[in-house]
């Protein structure tokens, strides 16, 4: 099984994980990185002001995706771009929270993603003083990049798992998740409760 998979990372507006105003994709086939991508997003209605902090951390601002599509408009070419692969992300639980709670705040159906954390791979890996994604990223051979811009980030997270596949001599995710000693998760989508029916 070859080592395929979308590494993906959201920027926020505010404090509240549904309000996705970047995405960033990188896709890898057989361990190299064959395609990257990367847009704007109009976060949700009622989650779209933008904190201060966040803005300094990203440099996007609400004026900067007036234009942008909505989470909704943007969500097939996310899934297109993404087909059935693994998803990968440094910190994996906050980028699959933003996935989630804004299909939550806009009524959309939440793809099923499996996915892996490189974080969790480092931590395994790598012997590091620190592992924020520049640092890890730098023992991965991928250096100087813009954090916080949400494609460089993707394509950082990218390095590490296929640094980290390369090192451990796996050649896939799940292989390298097993490995490392690390899980492959699955995000899990709450289906509407049944109705019941009381009969006298």
């Amino acid at each position: 099984m070859p080592l395929d998979f979308t590494a993906i990372d959201f920027e926020t507006a505010n404090s509240s994980s549904a309000s996705a105003c970047a995405v960033g994709l990188v896709r890898v086939r057989d361990g190299v990185v064959v395609d990257q991508t990367g847009w704007l997003i109009r976060p949700p209605a009622g989650h779209d002001v933008f904190f201060e902090l966040n803005t300094r951390i990203h440099g996007i601002c609400a004026d900067d995706v007036v234009d942008a599509p909505t989470w909704s408009e943007q969500l097939r070419e996310l899934a297109a771009f993404a087909g059935s692969d693994v998803l990968v992300a440094h910190n994996a639980g906050f980028d699959m929270a933003v996935l989630k709670r804004a299909c939550e705040a806009t009524g959309d159906d939440c793809p099923p993603y499996r996915y892996a954390c490189s974080l969790q791979v480092a931590r395994k890996v790598y012997r590091l003083e620190s592992y924020r994604l520049p640092f890890v990223a730098a023992e991965a051979g991928f250096a100087d990049f813009p954090h916080h811009n949400a494609t460089a980030d993707a394509l950082a997270c990218a390095h590490v798992m296929i640094d980290a596949a390369r090192r451990l001599a796996v050649d896939s995710v799940d292989g390298l998740a097993e490995a490392a000693g690390v899980r492959v998760s699955q995000i899990v989508v709450a289906e509407a409760p049944a109705l019941s029916v009381a009969f006298a």
